[in-house]
């Protein structure tokens, strides 16, 4: 089931679709002030397994038929491979590196829409892309970051993931009186099974948690996740996939303006200008382009067009005669006229 929003609630689901990447900006601020270092699976783990069981708790719907399998693929590709990429990403990179990567998910979008949706790529969506990764670039990126190809294999995989996750989101919808949170569910808790079993072959045991690490990981799990996810699904729903995906470097953008309230980190002219040149971009990609027609329309068109010149034709040989009957009436009308009034 998928829908499109249009004016005016389009406006209305676009902020609210914000809202998630907004909050997944509060993610470094939150990892590295609350949480344990150097346990990225693990906190992806915490992120993905307890909200998704929560939603499952709170709707009491499991997949039915095929969508058992779908909600695998979806949860894999959002989630489970998504996180782990994520991480090693930013642990192979410096961040303003990792975030750059990432930064390229619109493209990706704008190329898998094309193949599995039949969205015509449109010099809009191109440019507004290039335009956020570049604004991205500016905000976060450090001179001499240095390049690790492990890192960037990983990054561009993560983008990928997430970007093949969205389209198969808006081509595939959800079932039928299944309802967004059960969806979510779906996903969160099949992504976090995928993240378990890696997460403790490579981390290990848990580590020992104390209340600001468990305040940390509520955050993270409720609102930075399950909250978040079921508005970035609804908007899938509701918008076009290049319309949500250019909404990602609100992500990048929200981290330096926390960096720069809560840790005092350093917001030059540059960054200044990135995030302008993001945030534009970002508004634009949510502009109504006016639609390619398709074959099927540009057809019934022309169609259209021939059929009014036949009749301007037609119209324009018909007989003489024909053309000057309403004249004879003329007398009459004036006879009428002149009748005493």
């Amino acid at each position: 089931m998928s829908h499109t929003a249009h004016t005016p609630h389009k406006a209305a689901f676009i902020a609210l679709t914000a809202l998630a990447p907004i909050s997944w900006g509060s993610t470094y601020y939150v990892t590295t002030e609350f949480l344990p270092p150097d346990r990225p699976l693990f906190t992806g783990l915490m992120r993905a397994l307890p909200a998704g069981l929560l939603l499952l708790a709170l709707t009491r719907k499991l997949p039915t038929g095929a969508w058992w399998g779908k909600a695998a693929v979806l949860g894999a590709l959002n989630i489970g491979a998504f996180f782990p990429l994520l991480f090693l990403a930013a642990y192979r990179l410096p961040g303003g590196v990792a975030a750059v990567v990432g930064s390229v998910g619109p493209l990706f979008v704008v190329g898998l829409a094309a193949l599995l949706l039949g969205d015509r790529p449109t010099v809009r969506a191109l440019v507004t892309a290039v335009a956020a990764a570049f604004g991205v670039s500016l905000v976060v990126l450090k001179a001499g970051a240095a390049l690790d190809l492990v890192g960037v294999v990983a990054g561009l995989l993560s983008a990928l993931s997430m970007s093949a996750g969205v389209v198969l989101t808006k081509r595939w919808g959800r079932p039928e009186g299944v309802g967004a949170l059960a969806a979510t569910g779906w996903q969160l808790t099949a992504g976090g099974l995928v993240i378990l079993p890696i997460a403790f072959l490579v981390e290990g045991a848990p580590p020992a948690l104390d209340g600001t690490n468990l305040a940390g990981y509520a955050y993270l799990a409720f609102g930075n996740t399950a909250i978040s996810y079921v508005l970035w699904f609804r908007g899938i729903e509701r918008l076009s996939a290049s319309s949500v995906t250019i909404l990602g470097p609100l992500s990048p953008v929200t981290a330096a303006i926390i960096g720069w309230a809560a840790l005092g980190q350093a917001l030059g002219p540059v960054q200044l200008l990135g995030m302008v040149i993001a945030l534009g971009a970002t508004v634009a990609g949510q502009l109504n382009p006016r639609r390619p027609k398709t074959p099927a329309e540009e057809e019934t068109r022309a169609e259209a067009v021939q059929a009014q010149g036949g009749a301007v034709r037609a119209e324009a040989e018909a007989p003489r005669g024909q053309a000057e009957a309403p004249r004879a009436e003329a007398p009459v009308e004036k006879e009428a006229s002149e009748a005493p009034r």
